[in-house]
């Protein structure tokens, strides 16, 4: 099997490495750095990304976990008072981490793999593309042959450049002051390693609103939204917002504090014409860039990289993928084109330049400023993608609703297995039968009953790789009924379990 050739060695580009080593596809990555193995790009604390709770399990490995801290609820203010407040469940929360352990924990994972080669030091300066493959030319003059190539290599993508896709949008829509600081911040009603948004905060001067985001070893992240008309922020006015700021949480005194870190960070909005052409591919910002109101481009590229990489695996396996591959675009590149425009449809509303509030469904300011960040609506959910044809007519209706992501529900597989749904993502389909009681008798009493044999027959004839797990109960669903989850997390149909028949027709229809 040739690999799958992936240009940069950034979040994206080592998660759909890890993932396609887990479909045990073989890939070749090109990390454009010249640093030590294992380097991270840019070790500025500022730098940091929000995992929310519906990114892949695979994408944090231990090494990731270690660094991350997960968010306990998330608290909005207005002129000092609580307005809203909101607790994540454990196994629920958003992980807050900088960006280099990120790279650094996706990294480790990757060479355990043993499926990866990486070439360091090493960029793609051309491409050319065949019905059998790709081959990618680098520097120094080498080539290389692949099955198919994904441009992972950033916002100022050569790949996209060779394929001459143009990557129309507006730049620094929003602009933020930050500051990492090593304290103990507390401000009142806080909780311990809550995320906040403080409106109009009192005290001397004027903060009119700043972000206040944990992370892991007493470490904050806080953002100010600087003005539209590009005025620089200097040092000393970074510095007194900061003074400020932790004045009006400390009745007025400023707590001892250390600065760690202090930037300026632009958030552009862009969106790829094209995320294919033929054999190859664009993910992550070089298809897109967003970040304006707290969108999470992290996520986004993540959210990429579990539709894509699952699909180039069929295609790598099987040699056909059907129509398959051309999904991804049609999924991922719609997904991120609603939240763009849900964006541009809040920012006037938000930072008090007009704007229809009909158009953002009716959401005051305070929480348009805040979905993003508790995974809501059109700003911060994960979303819905359309379904493809199928045989619905028996189609059960459970509290997802097809093409969202599945819940994350107990499991047990037929070998007695136990785990969690979202545990067993990035690897085959996943049909998921309701059984009440199944999980109060040992598997060996249930695997040779019922409609066991008969649907662990049915998918073994199905033209796509898929495991058989039983849930005690499934949010909505009744009894016998069968939920097709794909390895993306994303719910295909829910059927009739006894429903053979449409079960085949349904995986069938994903490769129409």
């Amino acid at each position: 099997m040739q690999p799958v050739i992936i240009a940069g060695a950034g979040p994206t580009g080592l998660a759909l490495a890890l993932a396609l080593a887990r479909h045990t596809v073989p890939v070749l990555l090109l990390d454009g750095t010249a640093g030590t193995e294992g380097e991270a790009a840019d070790r500025r604390p500022a730098r940091s990304c929000v995992l929310p709770p519906d990114t892949s399990h695979w994408a944090r490995p231990p090494a990731v976990r270690r660094q991350a801290l997960a968010w306990s609820g998330w608290r909005t203010t207005h002129r000092g008072k609580t307005v809203q407040h909101s607790r994540f469940p454990a196994d629920a929360a958003p992980l807050h981490l900088p960006q280099d352990a990120l790279e650094a924990g996706l990294r480790d994972a990757v060479r355990r793999t043993g499926l990866v080669e990486i070439a360091r030091a090493c960029r793609i300066t051309g491409l050319e593309q065949d019905d059998k493959g790709v081959t990618a030319q680098l520097t120094g003059d080498r080539e290389r042959r692949g099955s198919y190539l994904v441009g992972c290599d950033g916002a100022r993508s050569t790949v996209r450049k060779l394929l001459q896709v143009p990557f129309p949008g507006r730049t620094a829509v929003e602009r933020y002051a930050v500051a990492v600081v090593r304290t103990a911040l507390l401000w009142p009603g806080a909780e311990p390693d809550e995320g906040a948004l403080h409106r109009a905060l009192p005290g001397p001067g004027r903060t009119l609103e700043v972000l206040a985001r944990p992370l892991s070893g007493m470490q904050w992240r806080l953002d100010w939204p600087m003005p539209p008309d590009g005025e620089l922020v200097t040092p000393q006015a970074l510095l007194e917002a900061l003074h400020r700021t932790l004045a009006a949480w400390h009745e007025g005194e400023v707590p001892p504090y250390e600065l760690l870190d202090t930037g300026v960070h632009q958030c552009h909005q862009r969106l790829a014409r094209r995320w294919r052409r033929g054999r190859v591919f664009l993910a992550g910002d070089a298809a897109h860039l967003l970040g304006a109101l707290g969108t999470q481009q992290i996520a986004e590229c993540l959210r990429d990289v579990d539709n894509l990489a699952w699909k180039l695996a069929v295609a790598c396996h099987q040699d056909d993928a059907g129509e398959l591959l051309d999904s991804y675009e049609r999924e991922r590149r719609s997904a991120v084109g609603t939240r763009l425009r849900a964006v541009d449809q809040a920012l006037p509303l938000v930072r008090g330049r007009g704007g229809d509030r009909q158009t953002v469904r009716g959401r005051g300011r305070l929480a348009l400023l805040t979905d993003a960040h508790l995974g809501l609506g059109t700003l911060g959910g994960p979303g819905s993608y359309p379904v493809p044809g199928g045989d619905h007519r028996h189609a059960r209706t459970p509290a997802t609703a097809p093409g969202s992501p599945a819940a994350d529900v107990p499991v047990t597989a037929l070998d007695g297995t136990r785990a969690t749904l979202r545990e067993l993502l990035g690897g085959p389909l996943l049909a998921v039968l309701t059984a009440p009681g199944s999980r109060v008798w040992d598997a060996k009493h249930w695997l040779s009953a019922g409609l066991i044999p008969e649907l662990a027959e049915a998918l073994r004839s199905v033209p796509l790789p898929a495991e058989l797990l039983v849930t005690e109960e499934y949010p909505g669903a009744g009894a016998h009924t069968l939920l097709l989850v794909r390895p993306d997390g994303r719910l295909a149909a829910a059927l009739p379990a006894p429903d053979t028949p449409a079960l085949r027709h349904t995986i069938t229809a994903l490769l129409a």
